[in-house]
């Protein structure tokens, strides 16, 4: 079941405004870059545009830039509601938002030298590896309330239809999964499985490995075990369905970015091993994998190239092209030939010699950007390819096997230029003609998905990004049935940024007479729980919980609803939450770069109370003190740290470059009114990273800095606090020169602080018992990866608990040892940790939300 739209953020809104071109650089314009870039669009808008920008109150840059990046046509802005208008308005003035997330978490991930090390992830699962493999009598059943040992069972992680369970041996119960199991999750590879029709596998970038045996009814994770959940691509070996082979790392939003950890194999369908040679650098992305009909020969596509592996482990590699690759396909029923697409180049290749050498495609003019192909299912001598390139993207055709390529109108009915790729062709491409009895009839997706029946000269749009009942924005991927026929079965998969989703009928999908295109389209997105969370909160008393994730908004959690029917609070990127502990109705989410917004209603809308507000026409400002300025101009982080106060529920602090206070958080919002902003801490030269306000005392507060500065004060609700600086300084000094992502403070001992780090390192858990003045490197025993929460028990503070970039951890000392392993909730990065009352929340990044009762402890 879908989460109900939101009064003013839409679910939708949020989802198809979150992608720029290849070509812009991190970051985002200002308002006036916006207008600046579209007047030359201004020229092309037709006599309707005008009138629809004048009924809609939106000026003529705002209607070229929505039409060019949105692919919102006169008609659609007719019809577009309100709440999703002013999201896809909001977000041209964020065009570059996959870049700027990329960059947020690697900045979480480097050294003080600002380095990756190679294998950096990998090699910290093998650490944890290490514990477990620890005879089991030597190991404690339970820390600090958290199960442990030496195993994890996969098939315990999720019950068939509800989520039970997490992470768990059946001997060590405890976690319990919260899902959300009806949202989805950015979907790169679908894989069904050849004879059995019900089974089918599917890749989510960050959650690993899925299946179902029932058709999509409900999904499993398959390995919570496996050393990378980010996985891209699935293939599925064509003369022994047991190998299933896994790409991981995204190469496409940034091709430098160390996410993967190369290829991994099965053959049981549920565990899953690291091919040894596909750890090196070159395969940190696997963007596509492609195996020959006989099972033979496995390639994989780079941003480093393509890669061959003839031998049947997958023991030898050998690069044979250096070209930045996207996409490579084997010839469906051909051993010997194959194409490929450029990742950025506007280049196709091809080969006949199954993959050893590669040829450059010929086509009348240059192309650019990605490209993706496809062998038409009925006549492999035709390939499509669908190509970044013409504002929106255009569609080629080749009659000799990908060797050459002639351009195809790529028109709508009217005659006009189908955009559909909107203005993010470089991160979401997909093309599809894998109709046996019609190599005419050609399925292409970007921002939306159309439909030509004549090899592309005409098409017409079948999904609309803006309506819940279609399908999800950000086309990804497009697999048929394995019993598609064209006749009785025309059953075709679509993975997006949404999950996966389901045509009966491929031919028919989406064939309404008028906008939005609904009719046909089915969500499988039962149970399948792979939403990444960058914070959460909740209300103890409601058992409410709120949480903010990467794509998907601010989400809401009600117990009476179950895991599947999160809904949604606020659109956009989420990021940190707050929940008023004597207001159930009041909540606290964030947009990026420090926009605050505030819910009223339990959770069911939200509006900012960070200073901006919506004119008619255009997001706006309010003036001084009634404005967050370091949101504004955004300069805060990506994903930027606010708190409430735990002795005063008026009181939020946030941080930018400067450290931001309201004391009447609750106050009315108005278009002239609203929350008082203060900055009570100036810049440093980097930007605040953690925030943390002493239980019992106000005035106490610490920072941190995305370079490792650490201040503290003493005054903090004085109108100037005066602050001192932590970090090297004294005899035993604090000294990580790198990203300080949490800073908590014991609820009962006000001088007990502890400091966490990212970073691939060692030494990523600090810890002060006099206030700052003298500290101690506690997580030298944990594996080497980044810390990114900390939660102390509020009852027996000697129990605490670290939320790492490969699960959690539990200490009984105070830190000094910690769990030998992390049974539970799993192996994806842990991003927030938070109580309702003893019960402690996971937020993971990657796998949704758990909980576990420690109030037994």
């Amino acid at each position: 079941m879908k989460s109900k739209k939101p009064k003013n953020e839409p679910k939708r809104g949020k989802k198809r405004t979150r992608k720029d071109s290849q070509n812009s650089k991190p970051g985002s314009p200002t308002r006036a870059t916006a207008s600046k870039e579209t007047a030359a669009g201004e020229r092309q808008l037709t006599r309707a545009d005008r009138l629809v920008a004048k009924a809609r109150g939106l000026n003529i840059g705002q209607v070229s830039a929505l039409q060019r990046r949105r692919n919102l046509t006169a008609e659609a802005l007719k019809k577009v509601p309100d709440d999703v208008l002013k999201r896809a308005v909001r977000r041209l003035d964020y065009p570059d938002m996959a870049r700027a997330r990329e960059a947020f978490r690697l900045l979480q991930q480097k050294n003080e030298d600002g380095d990756i090390p190679s294998n950096a992830l990998q090699n910290a699962l093998k650490q944890l590896d290490s514990t477990r493999a620890r005879p089991s009598g030597v190991q404690p059943q339970v820390v600090a309330g958290i199960p442990t040992g030496a195993q994890v069972t996969p098939s315990a992680l999720m019950g068939p239809v509800v989520m039970p369970t997490a992470g768990l041996n059946p001997a060590h119960t405890g976690w319990t999964s919260l899902g959300p199991g009806n949202i989805g999750g950015r979907t790169r590879a679908i894989a069904p499985h050849p004879t059995l029709q019900n089974t089918m596998w599917i890749g989510s970038v960050g959650g690993g490995v899925w299946r179902t045996d029932n058709a999509g009814v409900a999904w499993t994770p398959v390995d919570d075990l496996m050393a990378n959940l980010a996985v891209t691509c699935l293939v599925i070996n064509p003369a022994n369905p047991n190998i299933i082979y896994a790409g991981t790392g995204e190469g496409f939003s940034n091709v430098d970015a160390l996410r993967g950890a190369g290829i991994f194999a099965t053959t049981n369908g549920t565990n899953w091993s690291q091919l040894p040679a596909t750890a090196g650098v070159n395969f940190r992305s696997i963007n596509r994998l492609a195996i020959s009909k006989d099972g033979k020969v496995l390639l994989a596509a780079t941003p480093n190239g393509i890669f061959r592996s003839a031998d049947p482990d997958r023991l030898t590699w050998t690069q044979v092209s250096t070209a930045p690759i996207s996409d490579v396909d084997f010839h469906p029923t051909s051993n010997t030939n194959a194409i490929a697409g450029g990742l950025n180049n506007g280049q196709a290749f091809y080969s006949t010699d199954g993959g050893q050498t590669w040829k450059t495609a010929t086509h009348s003019t240059p192309w650019s950007g990605r490209v993706e192909l496809t062998y038409a299912a009925k006549n492999p001598l035709t390939v499509y390819a669908s190509v970044q390139m013409n504002n929106g993207g255009e569609i080629w055709r080749s009659t000799d096997g990908g060797k050459s390529y002639s351009r195809r109108n790529t028109e709508l009915k009217n005659g006009a230029h189908a955009t559909y790729l909107g203005d993010q062709g470089w991160y979401a491409n997909t093309i599809w003609a894998g109709d046996p009895g019609n190599s005419d009839l050609v399925i292409v997706g970007g921002l939306d998905l159309y439909r030509s029946t004549d090899g592309g000269n005409k098409l017409v749009d079948i999904s609309t990004w803006w309506d819940k009942r279609s399908a999800h924005a950000d086309q990804h991927a497009i697999v048929a049935h394995p019993g598609y026929n064209g006749t009785t079965n025309k059953t075709v998969f679509f993975g997006n940024d949404g999950g996966i989703y389901k045509a009966n009928d491929v031919t028919t999908v989406g064939n309404d007479a008028h906008l939005p295109r609904v009719s046909g389209w089915l969500e499988l997105d039962n149970t399948y729980g792979v939403t990444q969370f960058f914070g959460g909160a909740g209300n103890a008393t409601s058992g409410t919980i709120i949480g903010g994730a990467q794509d998907n908004g601010t989400l809401r959690f009600r117990p009476l609803d179950g895991s599947e029917k999160w809904s949604e609070m606020f659109g956009g990127d989420g990021g940190c939450c707050a929940a008023d502990p004597a207001d159930q109705k009041i909540f606290y989410g964030e947009y990026v770069y420090l926009n605050i917004h505030r819910s009223t209603d339990g959770g069911a809308s939200s509006d900012y109370i960070s200073g901006q507000f919506w004119n008619g026409s255009q997001w706006t400002w309010k003036p001084v003190p009634y404005r967050i300025t370091d949101a504004m101009n955004q300069k805060a982080l990506f994903i930027a740290p606010f708190v409430l106060d735990p002795n005063n529920s008026s009181r939020i602090l946030g941080g930018g470059i400067s450290l931001w206070r309201t004391n009447n958080a609750k106050a009315p919002n108005t278009n002239n009114t609203g929350p008082v902003w203060t900055a009570i801490k100036g810049s440093v030269g980097a930007r605040i990273s953690a925030i943390a306000v002493a239980a019992g005392n106000s005035d106490v507060i610490w920072v941190g800095y995305d370079d490792g500065q650490v201040f503290k004060t003493v005054n903090g609700t004085q109108a100037n606090p005066l602050w001192q600086k932590i970090d090297h300084t004294g005899s035993n000094p604090l000294t990580p020169a790198r990203y300080c992502t949490r800073i908590t403070i014991d609820p009962k001992k006000i001088n007990v602080v502890y400091a966490c780090f990212g970073g691939y390192n060692r030494g990523n858990v600090w810890k002060t018992t006099d206030g700052g003045t003298k500290w101690s490197n506690i997580g030298n025993s944990l594996p080497e990866a980044p810390v990114r929460s900390l939660a102390v028990h509020p009852r027996k503070t000697n129990l605490v608990y670290l939320g790492t970039e490969v699960g959690v951890f539990a200490s009984e000392d105070g830190g000094a040892t910690w769990s030998p392993t992390n049974e539970g909730p799993t192996n994806s990065s842990v991003d927030d940790l938070f109580w309702l009352k003893e019960i402690l929340v996971c937020a993971t990044h990657g796998r949704g939300m758990f909980t576990i009762n420690l109030s037994s402890v």
